[in-house]
C-alpha cells in the first residue's frame, strides 16, 4: 500500500494548470453520464455572515470529500481522497489554488460546449479572487480579444483590468455598469457575492451565453428572472444541489417542471452544442464534488510519477480510552 500524500497549495500550482484542469473535468463529466462516477449532494451551513461547506464524489477508484468554512477572516479549504475499495487515506490536497481551478474550469467547459464557437468578447462582473480564473478558463476555450469588467468600486475593476492585461494578454477594458459589461458581449460570466439580482435580460445580446458562478447560497442571487424567459438552454453542474441551494432557480421552478434544466454532463455526452436558433444559453455552477475529485485525482496522479508531495503515515487505529480520569488534586 502506497503511503499517503500531503500536497500543498505550491504543489499544487506546479503540478496542474488551469487549460489542463479543463479536460480532466470533462472526463470526470464524461464519467458522471456514464454512470461510473457520482456526486456527493453540497452540504451547507450558514452561521452569521459565515458558511461551512462540505461535498464530495466517487471516480474510478477514489472517493473523497472537500471542506471548508468560508468566513470574513479566510478560509482554508482541505480536499480529502480515500481508496474507495478499502477506505485508506490516499490524500489529503491543500485545496484553495485547486478551487479556484475548479471553479473557473467548470465555467470553461460549460462555454466550451454552450457558447458561441467565435465568441471575441467576454463581459465580466465581479473582481475578486476568483475572477482571474474565470476570465482564463474563458480564454482557454473560445478566441477571445477583449474584456469588459465591472464591480461597483472603480479601483476594483481599474487593479484587476491591469492585472489582468498582463497575465493574459488581451484588451481589457474597465466599464461602469453591468449593462456596458455585457454590451457586445458573446459570454457573460457572473463572479460576484450580490444579495439582489443586477444582471437583466434586457442587457443581454442575441445569442449571448452566461456562466452564472456567484451565487451559491440561497442569500445570495445574481440574475433577474426574465433571463429564464429568453433562455434557450439551461446547464448545471449538479441539480439536486441547485434545486436546494441556488435561489434563482428555486424562484423560477417552485410551481414548475424541472425537465428543461439538464446536467453539464449530459449535454457533453449527447454532443450538444449551440444551435443556430438558441438565444440565451445559461450555466449555473454551485460547485460539485465531482470536480474536485477530477482535478484531486489528477493531481495525486502526477505528484507520484513526479516524486512531489510529502509522504504521511496512514493513520492507525487506537481503542478509545473509556475509564473516567480522575481530576487531579493539587
Amino acid at each position: 500500500m502506497l503511503e499517503p500524500l500531503w500536497i500543498t497549495e505550491q504543489d499544487v500550482v506546479a503540478l496542474l494548470s488551469l487549460g489542463e484542469a479543463i479536460p480532466a473535468l470533462e472526463g470526470a463529466l464524461r464519467e458522471e453520464a456514464a454512470a461510473t462516477a457520482a456526486n456527493m449532494p453540497k452540504t451547507l451551513l450558514q452561521y452569521g455572515k459565515s458558511n461551512l461547506h462540505a461535498l464530495g464524489g466517487r471516480l474510478g477508484g477514489l472517493v473523497g470529500t472537500k471542506t471548508w468554512a468560508h468566513t470574513e477572516g479566510g478560509t482554508c479549504p482541505l480536499l480529502l481522497l480515500w481508496d474507495a475499495g478499502n477506505g485508506s487515506l490516499v490524500s489529503v490536497i491543500e485545496a484553495f489554488a485547486l478551487g479556484n481551478m475548479r471553479t473557473g474550469g467548470i465555467s470553461g467547459l460549460a462555454t466550451k460546449w454552450m457558447a458561441a464557437p467565435d465568441a471575441s468578447v467576454l463581459g465580466l462582473i465581479g473582481t475578486g479572487k476568483q475572477a482571474l480564473s474565470q476570465a482564463a478558463a474563458v480564454l482557454a476555450v473560445r478566441p477571445i480579444k477583449r474584456i469588459q469588467v465591472f464591480s461597483p468600486r472603480p479601483e476594483s475593476r481599474a487593479d484587476f483590468a491591469a492585472r489582468a492585461i498582463d497575465q493574459l494578454g488581451v484588451e481589457v477594458v474597465a466599464v461602469q455598469s453591468v449593462a456596458a459589461a455585457c454590451r457586445g458581449a458573446h459570454v457573460v460570466t457572473l463572479m460576484t457575492r450580490a444579495s439582489r439580482p443586477f444582471l437583466e435580460a434586457a442587457m443581454l445580446e442575441p445569442g449571448t451565453h452566461v456562466n452564472a458562478a456567484g451565487a451559491i447560497a440561497p442569500d445570495r442571487e445574481e440574475f433577474a428572472q426574465d433571463i429564464f424567459d429568453r433562455a434557450s438552454v439551461l446547464a448545471v453542474d449538479h441539480l439536486p444541489t441547485v434545486k436546494t441551494l441556488s435561489r434563482e432557480f428555486m424562484t423560477r421552478y417552485q410551481a414548475r417542471s424541472w425537465d428543461e434544466v439538464r446536467p453539464l454532463s449530459q449535454l457533453i455526452a449527447q454532443g450538444r452544442n449551440r444551435g443556430a436558433d438558441d438565444d440565451l444559453s445559461v450555466f449555473k455552477a454551485m460547485g460539485m464534488g465531482l470536480s474536485d475529485l477530477a482535478l484531486g485525482a489528477e493531481i495525486v496522479e502526477r505528484a507520484r510519477r513526479a516524486g512531489a508531495g510529502r509522504p504521511i503515515p496512514q493513520p492507525q487505529k487506537a481503542k478509545p480510552c473509556l475509564k473516567v480520569r480522575q481530576k487531579e488534586t493539587t
